[in-house]
């Protein structure tokens, strides 16, 4: 498959993505899975996630309002995922800016097998090893490659990485795909990593190909920002022509815009 078959795949099957991700989020990744063509549901209580990600295809971890008990959900959910081989999509918002963060998120890469990490710079960079300064939930200066960083996470955690800024960087470990699709205003809406997130956990789905669903994921919703932002004008237009451009993406739409360079 190619990034235009991996997303008619998503559409074709409509895989249920189980989401445990942020308070902040939830309705925004919600409907980006919808528009993708997937469903999502987002169950929370360590009493039922098991269950829930028995029926799921595809699994989003998002430690962007964590809580201990949060977290424990998410290591039952994981390790049940893990168990009947469904990806898990890792979110690690916001790690560096916490002692408490970085913990939660070194030990969800200790105790599952996460198929994809998928942060912006600072953060990868962060889980990296690689100097970064993470304010909030934010990227902040980062020194080093952002790349190089990537490529070094992928292969100590095995999983494939994005790291997405202007340029996004995914990574097995061994190829790097450069992604230069997106638009500035993807930076001034909270939730756009999220929800790239959440769609790169729809192409995980359907693929066992994961650096294949996290380009997919990357370009997909970095073509529909710049489709949005060309009749948007300001931010809250922008955000309702995002899930429409999400929505309405075509082979023609991707073949035209798809700005993507392996290394």
């Amino acid at each position: 498959m190619d990034v235009f078959d991996t997303l008619r795949e998503v559409k074709r099957t409509k895989p249920l993505v189980h989401h445990i991700t942020n308070a902040v989020v939830m309705n925004d990744t919600a409907n980006i899975t919808l528009q993708i063509g997937a469903s999502p549901v987002m169950a929370n209580a360590k009493e039922e996630v098991e269950e829930m990600v028995s029926i799921a295809s595809g699994l989003v971890l998002n430690i962007g309002t964590l809580t201990p008990v949060q977290v424990e959900a998410m290591i039952l959910a994981g390790k049940k995922a893990n168990e009947i081989g469904i990806p898990i999509v890792f979110d690690p918002v916001g790690v560096g800016a916490t002692s408490y963060r970085t913990q939660v998120a070194n030990r969800i890469l200790e105790e599952l097998d996460v198929a994809i990490i998928c942060g912006n710079s600072a953060e990868v960079c962060v889980l990296a090893g690689v100097e970064a300064q993470v304010k909030g939930v934010d990227a902040g200066e980062i020194e080093g490659e952002v790349g190089v960083a990537a490529k070094s996470l992928a292969q100590k955690t095995g999983s494939v990485v994005a790291a997405t800024g202007p340029i996004d960087y995914i990574t097995d470990g061994t190829k790097v795909a450069e992604c230069r699709n997106g638009h500035p205003m993807l930076e001034i809406l909270t939730g756009t990593g999220c929800m790239v997130t959440s769609v790169i956990a729809a192409c995980a789905a359907v693929t066992d190909d994961y650096m294949l669903a996290a380009t997919a994921g990357v370009t997909a919703f970095g073509i529909s920002g710049q489709l949005a932002a060309e009749s948007a004008g300001l931010p809250g237009n922008f955000k309702v022509k995002l899930f429409d451009s999400t929505y309405s993406l075509t082979q023609s739409n991707i073949e035209k815009q798809i700005n993507i360079k392996i290394k």
